[in-house]
C-alpha cells in the first residue's frame, strides 16, 4: 500500500507542470489561474521602474533646459553690461565737452588771452575733479624713488645731486591710477 501511495504521489507531481508563459499550473488535468495579485506584484517592479526612469528623464530634460536658457541669458546681459558700461561716464563727461565748445567759441570773439587762460584753467580743474570723482588719481612722479610698479623709464640721466640718484628728475607723461590699479604708468627720467 505505501508503494501505492508512492506511486500515486509521483504520478500527481508528474502532472504537475508550471507554464511559465501562460502563468497557468496543470494540476491533474485542472487548470488554475494564478492569482491576479500576484501578475501585479511581477509587472509592478518593471512598469514603476520605467515609470522613474520616465520621470527622471523628464526632470533631467527640463532642468538642462532651465539652465541652457539661464547660460543663453547671462551671456546675453553680460555683453549688453560691457557695450553699456561706459554710459555713465560718458554722460558724466558730456558737461565737459559743452565747456570746451563754449571755450573755443569765446576765444574767436575775445581779444583777451587771460580771460582764454582762466577759463582752459577752470575746464582742466573741472576735468580732473571729475576723474578722481570715478577713482583716477595722478601717480606723484617727480622726486620720488623710481619705482618699475609706477613709472616707465625712458631714459637715465646723471643725477644733478647724490640724493636724486634712483629717483626720478622728470615725468614726460603722468601716469594714472584707477582705484590703486595702474591704468598708465608714468613715463620718467631718472638719475643714475
Amino acid at each position: 500500500m505505501e508503494n501505492d501511495k508512492d506511486m500515486e504521489q509521483e504520478a500527481q507531481e508528474k502532472a504537475q507542470v508550471e507554464d511559465p508563459e501562460t502563468n497557468t499550473v496543470e494540476n491533474e488535468g485542472e487548470v488554475e489561474n494564478v492569482s491576479e495579485s500576484e501578475k501585479e506584484e511581477e509587472k509592478d517592479p518593471v512598469a514603476e521602474l520605467e515609470a522613474k526612469c520616465q520621470k527622471m528623464h523628464d526632470d533631467y530634460m527640463r532642468l538642462y533646459a532651465d539652465f541652457d536658457n539661464y547660460r543663453k541669458r547671462a551671456i546675453k546681459e553680460k555683453a549688453d553690461l560691457i557695450k553699456t558700461a561706459a554710459e555713465g561716464v560718458l554722460v558724466d563727461i558730456l558737461p565737459l565737452v559743452d565747456d570746451f565748445e563754449r571755450a573755443i567759441s569765446s576765444m574767436e570773439n575775445t581779444e583777451s588771452v587771460e580771460g582764454v587762460k582762466e577759463g582752459v584753467s577752470l575746464i582742466y580743474n573741472k576735468l580732473i575733479s571729475f576723474l578722481e570723482s570715478k577713482g583716477v588719481k595722478a601717480i606723484d612722479a617727480v622726486g620720488q624713488p623710481f619705482n618699475t610698479e609706477f613709472h616707465e623709464a625712458i631714459t637715465k640721466f646723471p643725477a644733478p645731486s647724490e640724493e636724486m640718484k634712483g629717483k626720478v628728475i622728470d615725468c614726460t607723461q603722468k601716469g594714472y591710477t584707477l582705484y590703486d590699479k595702474v591704468i598708465r604708468y608714468a613715463k620718467v627720467v631718472y638719475g643714475e
